[in-house]
């Protein structure tokens, strides 16, 4: 059964656009001024305090280079074990070592080609880098590919005695029973091989798709508050829907999505490919539909996907609520789609220098440990980070851990509040992959995307939450209380109206249809009006905004970030309640990395994500804070 590695938002490879990250999870003011009206400046006209230190992979590209070369000459030494796995337990042991050293040295060259084509997307030299690391990342595929089929052709009898018979085998023990658990959908060594060899050409769809979003596209400049000229970009783009001035958001969004417009059918095909692609590999490993390929590999039944869109569903009053309250605050006769992000509360103003945002951040994570705490600080000071936007930069925000190295982080940051909050859910991402990398061998280092969103999220809860506890202003409350709705808004019902409108394009993929402009605009409109109810105009510009989504480029990934969230608001009140014991439970997830299925670590940290209950005391969570809302407002 082939797999294709991810690459890791924290992953892997990078979350594009702030749109679909936690930079779209709190709110900011539009910032006004110099920052907002200034040009995106070149990297090089920012200081090297404020960039990641790549360095620390390679200290050169000959030095990358040297990396590359000694991966190649090794392949053909792996080859060698083909056909000799059932020889003995020595043999099987010495052919998974050197897959893991090949595997751990391939990640730190394509690490360090994607970390630096990131830094200009536009950079040729670095696209050819990256493009370099996929082609071996393919051959070592499927050079290693027969390593399955041959451990699964074993008599069960004979790998138990070989298990037991090598001690050195005993850290590939998940392994080994994830393997015989998916037998049934691996294929024979020739048929895996010719499945990896077809992967870097099947990546087309996401590749045109990244290439087009973050090198080709152009969007025109509106006028900001101050009535300047300034350039938009999907960087700049929700801090302009942010504004107080209506117009301003206005301009945005019909500059963006009258960009996006105009490369529909573009985007119709690439998202359609990629659909075909995924499909093709289904059906090839033997699965009844997509969306049980992309669950099995985790052991995730399916119920746990459909009930988060039963329990969603079954709970959006308090959206419309929300919806129709902020229609009424904002004084308006029609709310737009362009009024979602307005803030209720105007002239709140929380900006924080890059230095002020991570003073705040480790403050408000004190209750994961002291330990925690001087990793954190560790990973701000030593290189880990890259702060802010410059032209051809990776848009939006990610983490990606380095094996062997350290975890490096991708901001764009402004002063905002919510850029505060990325920052803290980036670094979750990145003290989740240090604790894992440094605890874990290479063989159960990589946690899933399941449980990687709970550690990114139980940082921006415990930021938020601290922050409602110090304030004592009590229109800065407000502001964060809104704050708080517009992150489980769009982390857990956006999410879920993406993870629906992913399930119905896959079910109509499957029943044979095409995937066109004019089907997925439309299946885009019926569920925004679904989710947002009556009192919101569902404009028809905003029917393209599944273009806009890199997420569905990774099958059935969105879903994860609304259990993230939901476990993550579990264990976040009971890290508050019950201290050291919920800490040190914490702590241990953390560093279990892949060692076990996401449901089974997660039960050990102290949440049930088998059960609904999580979401639904999430979106209670949600009605709850709106009260607290509306009270004060309807109090002053």
């Amino acid at each position: 059964m082939l797999k294709m590695r991810k690459k890791y938002l924290f992953l892997q490879s990078a979350i594009v656009f702030i749109l679909f990250n936690s930079m779209l999870v709190g709110s900011a003011v539009a910032q006004a001024g110099s920052e907002a009206s200034s040009k995106v400046p070149a990297r090089s006209e920012i200081s090297d305090q404020y960039k990641w230190r790549l360095s620390d992979i390679y200290a050169s590209e000959l030095v990358w280079q040297n990396d590359f070369d000694s991966v190649k000459a090794e392949l053909p030494q792996i080859a060698g074990y083909k056909g000799k796995l059932d020889r003995s337990a020595q043999e099987l042991l010495q052919c998974l070592k050197l897959r893991d050293k090949i595997y751990s040295v391939n990640d730190k060259l394509s690490a360090y080609a994607y970390r630096r084509r990131d830094e200009n997307i536009a950079d040729s030299r670095y696209q050819a880098l990256a493009g370099k690391a996929d082609s071996l990342s393919a051959e070592i595929d499927a050079v290693t590919a027969f390593i399955k089929p041959e451990i699964l052709a074993l008599p069960d009898k004979k790998l138990a005695q070989f298990r037991q018979q090598q001690a050195g085998l005993k850290e590939y023990s998940y392994y080994f029973d994830d393997l015989v658990r998916q037998k049934k959908h691996y294929l024979s060594a020739g048929e895996e091989q010719l499945l990896a060899q077809s992967r870097e050409a099947t990546q087309t769809g996401e590749n045109v798709y990244n290439r087009l979003t973050n090198a080709d596209i152009r969007f025109p400049e509106i006028s900001d508050e101050n009535g300047q000229k300034v350039q938009l970009s999907e960087g700049r783009y929700l801090t302009y829907m942010m504004s107080h001035d209506r117009n301003v958001r206005e301009q945005a969004f019909q500059a963006l999505f009258g960009t996006y417009n105009q490369y529909r059918n573009t985007f119709a095909a690439t998202l359609d490919g990629t659909v075909k692609k995924n499909l093709f590999y289904t059906k090839a490993n033997k699965y009844d539909t997509a969306l049980a390929a992309a669950l099995e590999g985790d052991n995730v039944p399916r119920e746990v996907y459909d009930n988060l869109l039963i329990t969603v569903h079954n709970n959006l009053e308090p959206l419309h609520r929300y919806v129709a309250f902020k229609k009424k605050t904002l004084g308006l006769n029609n709310l737009h789609m362009y009024d979602l992000y307005a803030p209720v509360v105007q002239d709140v103003r929380l900006q924080y220098e890059y230095e002020d945002g991570i003073k705040l951040v480790e403050t408000a994570l004190a209750p994961l440990g002291s330990e925690y705490g001087i990793i954190l600080d560790k990973g701000f000071t030593s290189g880990w980070v890259d702060v802010y936007e410059n032209k051809g930069k990776q848009n939006g925000a990610y983490s990606s851990g380095t094996y062997g190295v350290h975890p490096f982080v991708l901001l764009n940051y402004h002063k905002s509040y919510n850029n505060v909050s990325t920052m803290a859910h980036e670094m979750g991402h990145a003290m989740h992959s240090y604790y894992s990398q440094s605890n874990q061998p290479y063989a159960t280092a990589e946690y899933t995307t399941f449980c990687a969103e709970v550690a990114s999220t139980t940082n921006e809860v415990l930021l938020i939450d601290h922050m409602l506890k110090t304030t004592t202003d009590r229109r800065e409350r407000l502001y964060l209380l809104n704050q708080y709705l517009e992150t489980i808004r769009t982390t857990v019902y956006r999410q879920a109206l993406f993870a629906e409108f992913e399930k119905i394009i896959y079910d109509k993929a499957e029943a044979g249809e095409t995937l066109t402009a004019d089907l997925l605009d439309s299946i885009w409109h019926e569920l925004n009006v679904t989710y947002y109810g009556s009192e919101i105009v569902v404009d028809k510009e905003s029917d393209v905004e599944w273009a806009r989504i890199p997420h569905f480029y990774w099958d059935f990934y969105v879903y994860q970030y609304v259990t993230g969230y939901a476990a993550a608001t579990t264990l976040t009140e009971k890290l508050q309640t019950e201290g050291e014991p919920a800490q040190k439970r914490y702590i241990n997830y953390l560093k279990s990395g892949g060692s076990d299925y996401s449901l089974e670590l997660l039960k050990k940290a102290g949440v049930d994500m088998s059960s609904p209950k999580p979401i639904e005391v999430t979106l209670q969570k949600f009605s709850q804070l709106l009260a607290e809302l509306e009270k004060i407002i309807s109090e002053a």
